[in-house]
């Protein structure tokens, strides 16, 4: 299902099922939000807006106009519509293949050498130029500029330690040279996160030491109560917090207002590069509207009929209140699959500094014996319904990866084999009230840590105590702050962690799989682990563990191979190693999330996966294609 179009080691620009045509060829719609602009002659008109060569949909969607209004728990979170608005060089279509976006034609060499083409007469929000000097003025002026990006360039450009040739081929055209391959270098800038390796340089410019006088910047920045030129220069350099509203952008909308504020406004953007198969440019709607509220308060807000779309926020938790005020209120609520791992994962810590405790923990019969106490058929019902997926902390079937056997190995309820295990390891000992003991004497009491900002997991976890309990093991739920939280298991304190399980668990073969291996410190089982490779050996601990020393050979054969058989052979074993290993302890997956929708709003499909990567929320599904018909009256809301 999910392929990568590749001829002889190119990526060919064809887009989602859209055409590439010149929008002179076609006759082409002014949006009536700004039709004044344009007779005043303050706004060209929309023929010398669009690029030359606009992204064009089809089939088209709808019709022009009108705000939707949604809700955010913090004034910081409006910096989500980065996500999910997913405007990106190259992203993600529904089938998750990689095709240019921003881009007008991408090549790759062997995943080697990259080459971005740009759309003639593309231009940023405020009608400046975007060209190649944009990603110089990153590549060369930002990133590698000291007093701006001390840490340097982003890790993801760096293979072997060695940063690529970046070359300027002409005003449209830049190229990027490894020695060696840098297969995540494409997945990184579809990723959920923009990282941004351009920039709007005609506006940043006026704020950069190199092209402005330093005296006059380093005064302003004082004034604005900052240290320098460059504290000035990043915090109007802010393409992901939505802080700005001068800098330019190539999103569908640009923020009209800042901070401190209780609504936060969206308005189209004149110049983005799309437009559908009828000569109306995109987004359809004129306006994100996003209103601060306490997030307690969503559902009940949505049930009142408050809000035209929302999803971020909403629990399966929620869905009968959502229901219950759909006919009163005109909305449906849809309800996608989450793609995740598992809703509720147990991460022992291999690391943990306690002697006794991470002996345990790294004996794989004592994570496969917890494994199966676990009765996921009642965690099911009484969590998710019994709508969910039992088993382990894997891929889902909807991934061209999932192997059936992976979901159930280790995984089933038999709680006579898990005492037979932990019998086997030598936790023979109880206590009068039946609960094992450790070799030193103590109850084999889990303390199982949890940021408790999920009813789900906080419950999951008080059934699985009751499970636990006819096996002889003891487990007590310590919720806390996450930060907390982190710091703890950062520090080997924690000895088990609840979390959910893998973000990216519909991943294809040319997605990295950096989240399988232990390679990040904020992996609840291997934090140490995690350090040690993120900082080199500078701090944590080594892999000493060889079927986890086998995750790291096989990320390093995925990062050094622009073969996608070779990539392909790679997952499917790291996810095996997962499996019969139990290095997170899975349980219940495929919780729905639901999806608020106005009536008269279209534009999203009825069943869809949901996932922070690699669906950026609904982003690949193209809001910007959102659109309320005309039944619905507010077309043109203003």
């Amino acid at each position: 299902m999910f392929t990568t179009l590749r001829t002889k080691g190119l990526f060919l620009a064809a887009a989602l099922s859209l055409l590439a045509l010149p929008a002179l060829a076609r006759t082409l719609v002014e949006p009536p939000f700004f039709a004044d602009k344009v007779a005043k002659n303050e706004l060209p008109p929309l023929a010398e807006r669009l690029p030359q060569n606009p992204i064009v949909v089809n089939p088209p969607g709808g019709d022009y106009g009108g705000d939707v209004v949604t809700l955010v728990p913090r004034a910081r979170d409006i910096r989500y519509i980065s996500t999910y608005a997913y405007t990106r060089l190259v992203g993600y279509d529904r089938q998750l293949d990689l095709q240019p976006d921003l881009l007008e034609r991408l090549e790759n060499e062997d995943d080697r050498v990259f080459t971005f083409t740009l759309r003639a007469g593309h231009r940023w929000s405020d009608g400046s130029p975007f060209t190649a000097e944009d990603f110089r003025y990153y590549w060369e002026d930002v990133a590698q500029n000291r007093e701006l990006s001390p840490a340097g360039p982003p890790e993801f450009m760096m293979v072997d330690g060695k940063l690529p040739r970046f070359e300027v081929l002409d005003e449209r055209t830049v190229r990027y040279t490894w020695d060696k391959p840098n297969p995540r270098f494409l997945p990184q800038l579809a990723g959920p996160l923009d990282p941004g390796i351009y920039r709007a340089s005609a506006y940043l410019k006026r704020f950069h030491a190199k092209y402005a006088d330093q005296a006059a910047l380093d005064e302003e920045a004082r004034k604005q109560k900052l240290k320098s030129w460059a504290a000035l220069h990043n915090r109007l350099d802010d393409m992901k917090e939505q802080t700005n509203p001068d800098l330019p952008t190539l999103q569908p909308w640009r923020i009209t207002n800042t901070a401190p504020a209780s609504r936060f406004v969206f308005e189209r953007n004149p110049y983005y590069h799309r437009i559908d198969d009828e000569g109306r440019q995109l987004p359809y709607l004129d306006r994100i509207i996003m209103d601060v509220s306490a997030p307690g308060l969503f559902a009940a807000k949505a049930n009142a009929g408050e809000v035209d779309l929302l999803f971020r926020g909403l629990s399966m938790t929620d869905v009968p209140i959502l229901k219950e005020g759909e006919k009163a209120k005109g909305y449906k609520t849809l309800l996608w699959p989450y793609a995740r791992g598992t809703e509720l994962a147990l991460y022992p810590n291999l690391n943990t500094t306690d002697p006794v405790w991470r002996k345990l923990n790294r004996d794989v019969r004592y994570r496969r014996a917890l494994s199966l106490g676990i009765d996921r058929r009642t965690l099911n019902n009484a969590l998710l319904f019994g709508l969910g997926v039992e088993g382990n902390n894997t891929v889902v079937a909807e991934s061209p990866l999932f192997s059936p056997e992976l979901r159930t190995l280790n995984a089933t309820y038999d709680p006579t084999e898990a005492s037979r295990l932990l019998d086997e390891i030598g936790l023979t000992e109880r206590n009068g009230a039946g609960i094992r003991l450790l070799p030193d004497g103590r109850e084999l009491e889990i303390i199982v840590e949890t940021d408790g900002e999920s009813s789900l997991v906080v419950d999951g976890l008080t059934l699985i105590a009751e499970f636990w309990r006819e096996i002889g093991v003891k487990l007590f739920i310590k919720p806390q702050d996450r930060t907390v939280l982190r710091n703890r298991s950062y520090a080997g304190l924690t000895v088990m962690v609840a979390s959910a399980g893998f973000d990216n668990a519909i991943p294809t073969a040319i997605m990295p799989p950096t989240e399988y291996a232990p390679m990040r410190q904020d992996n609840y089982a291997w934090p140490k682990w995690g350090q040690y490779v993120e900082t080199k050996g500078k701090n944590g601990d080594p892999v000493d563990i060889p079927e986890a020393e086998r995750l790291l050979q096989l990320y390093e054969t995925w990062m050094n191979t622009g073969n996608r058989t070779v990539q392909r052979e790679v997952w499917t074993e790291m996810l095996r190693n997962h499996a019969e290993n139990q290095w997170v302890i899975g349980t219940v997956a495929g919780a729905l999330q639901p999806i608020v929708l106005r009536n008269g709003l279209h534009g999203l499909p009825d069943k869809a996966l949901y996932s922070w990567e690699p669906t950026a929320m609904i982003g690949i599904y193209r809001p910007d294609e959102l659109y309320w018909n005309k039944a619905a009256g507010k077309e043109a809301r203003r």
